[in-house]
């Protein structure tokens, strides 16, 4: 089975319909937070300034959004969803047609690249409350695509515990932690990728 299959589309999020009023409610919501996290930093903007500049009430912001957690992963949505097409449906190396283990190199490649462009909110949505990160849509379809991709490149390990050992090695708070020490993004894509390279040799 390769990555592409039902197994693991089925996990991708069906859009939810919604009114007109409500879609451009949380539309603007969105853009505003992304504003304000740009200008100040996840950290340091509080619910009660994106419901302000966005004109809405804050309780209109927490019935759709339920936390700054919840608006984290509303805001990483697009950028996930875009990922996740280009690796089930895109050319090779991340989507089909090149083997199995490039194809996992890639992902770690182009995740790395989401990470560095996303850490304080991608942070923020795994750490809201403990093992939330698990729960989450979009590492479940993580785990799964990379548990089948190396069930066809190493059929001798154990492909599921495997892969959820190799994402642990792309946690947002372990991320943070290690560029909050000496550790720049290059030497860490670097680390990583040796890494994952060696998991990959036969």
């Amino acid at each position: 089975m390769t990555s592409g299959s039902p197994e693991v589309t089925e996990l991708i999020r069906k859009p939810v319909r919604e009114r007109a009023d409500a879609a451009r409610n949380r539309d603007r919501i969105l853009v505003v937070a992304a504003e304000l996290f740009g200008e100040h930093g996840v950290e340091n903007v509080s619910l009660d300034a994106i419901a302000s500049r966005a004109g809405v009430g804050k309780g209109t912001l927490f019935r759709r959004f339920g936390s700054k957690s919840g608006l984290a992963v509303a805001l990483l949505d697009a950028q996930e969803s875009e990922l996740q097409s280009r690796m089930l449906f895109g050319p090779p190396p991340l989507g089909p047609g090149a083997d199995a283990s490039t194809r996992i190199t890639a992902f770690f490649d182009t995740y790395l690249d989401l990470l560095d462009a996303n850490l304080e909110l991608v942070r923020l949505s795994e750490t809201t409350a403990p093992g939330v990160r698990y729960q989450i849509g979009s590492y479940c379809l993580w785990q799964r695509h990379l548990a089948i991709l190396l069930a066809e490149a190493r059929p001798e390990l154990d492909a599921q515990g495997t892969s959820h050992l190799l994402l642990a090695l792309v946690d947002a708070d372990l991320q943070q932690a290690l560029r909050n020490s000496e550790f720049t993004p290059s030497r860490i894509r670097g680390a990583l990728g040796e890494m994952v390279r060696r998991v990959l040799e036969a």
